[in-house]
């Protein structure tokens, strides 16, 4: 269960910068599941591009993209479009990659759907990512 109230938002964002690679990644679970994720997405990012464990990288990015809307899309996308570090930007493709969504046709085109609107995204690491993924499908 999530507590989203201003001190269970208090408490994840104190647990974003445990020294505990696991306490940050179930952080950024519960972090993506976060109604109004806008109000995190800073630390979200930061937890997206954890450069001491891609474990956090990689939970942070799966919830994300199991919230199934752009917003968790887009910021896996940002992410990726600025990971320096090749281990964190190789785990961010791969969870991209690795999208339930791909399993079925429906659910495919949802994204596929997803990644066109992010395509014309204002912020052009998000636009070039988009269309990145939209050529491999060609």
């Amino acid at each position: 269960m999530n507590d989203f109230t201003e001190q269970g938002l208090r408490d994840l964002l104190a647990a974003a910068e445990s020294p505990a690679s696991s306490v940050r990644a179930a952080a950024g679970r519960r972090l993506a599941a976060a109604p109004r994720i806008e109000s995190v997405a800073g630390v979200v990012h930061r937890l997206l591009l954890d450069a001491q464990d891609t474990g956090v990288t990689s939970d942070t990015a799966v919830a994300l993209l199991a919230r199934r809307d752009l917003v968790g899309l887009r910021a896996v996308l940002a992410a990726r479009g600025v990971a320096s570090d090749q281990g964190t930007a190789d785990q961010l493709a791969a969870e991209l990659d690795c999208d339930p969504r791909w399993a079925t046709g429906q659910d495919g085109d949802e994204l596929i759907v997803q990644l066109r609107t992010l395509a014309a995204d204002k912020d052009p690491d998000v636009r070039n990512e988009a269309l990145l993924r939209l050529a491999r499908l060609r």
